[in-house]
């Protein structure tokens, strides 16, 4: 939508899942970034926030699930293999299963596919579009047994706050030295949500997404999506700041 709404010579855009773009932002590589809300956490020094902005949920995430052959409750003391692609996701996870839970689980980066994980670990976290297809496909089976837990979700029944995944932010270097430019494209940004929102059933016709979910679906989960940052979305990224220090990940 920036693209297609604003002036955009003077950006270039880079793609990327989470963990590196994370990387980028942090060692000087991009200037500008909707970054994991870890990722801004453990640096605050270095990073300054777009103020207004985030990719949060308020309930149900719909694109981050925990997968297990069996109810969460058995999973104490086992190994859980995580996506490498998300450490939000996973300190999230960290904090579900000791805080909310009171249960002692390892986690193990692992990468394949579900069916393959799960030959060796009890349960998988997945994120983003592999999450939702993985979930598309379960439950398309219905003899596939598992059970599928939505991490925003159980944030949401333990906390009552929205759990912030990810914001938009600037290092602190980038905007001293390219204030002007950097100011025009949260100018943009604003345009440019207030635009996507609008036209999200003609996106959703076009979305790659489409291979494996209706328009209905792809709707329903950009909808419940937050995109916005209001003092709600502060108290549940200070909450989860606090349960990130208790496990040492800040």
């Amino acid at each position: 939508m920036l693209e297609k709404n604003c002036d955009c010579s003077q950006y270039e855009f880079v793609e990327g899942v989470p963990s590196m773009l994370n990387k980028m932002l942090r060692n000087g590589k991009i200037d500008v970034s909707p970054s994991s809300s870890i990722e801004y956490l453990r640096h605050k020094a270095k990073y300054s926030l777009i103020e207004g902005f985030s990719i949060s949920s308020k309930g149900p995430a719909g694109s981050i699930f925990l997968f297990s052959k069996s109810p969460i409750k058995t999973l104490d003391k086992k190994t859980i293999a995580v996506s490498p692609h998300s450490e939000t996701s996973v300190v999230l996870l960290k904090i579900i299963m000791k805080d909310f839970l009171s249960m002692r689980c390892k986690l193990k980066t692992v990468n394949g596919n579900l069916n393959n994980i799960l030959s060796s670990f009890p349960a998988c976290l997945l994120i983003g579009d592999e999450a939702m297809k993985t979930k598309k496909t379960a439950l398309q089976t219905l003899n596939s047994g598992l059970y599928i837990y939505d991490l925003g979700e159980l944030w949401f029944k333990q906390t009552g706050l929205p759990f912030v995944f990810a914001l938009w932010i600037a290092r602190k270097k980038s905007l001293s030295e390219k204030r002007g430019l950097i100011e025009k494209f949260s100018s943009d940004l604003i345009k440019a949500t207030a635009v996507a929102v609008k036209e999200f059933p003609l996106a959703a016709r076009a979305a790659p997404q489409r291979q494996w979910l209706s328009e209905e679906e792809l709707l329903k989960y950009w909808k419940g999506i937050s995109y916005d940052f209001t003092d709600e979305h502060k108290k549940g990224l200070e909450l989860f700041f606090k349960y990130a220090q208790k496990h040492e990940e800040i």
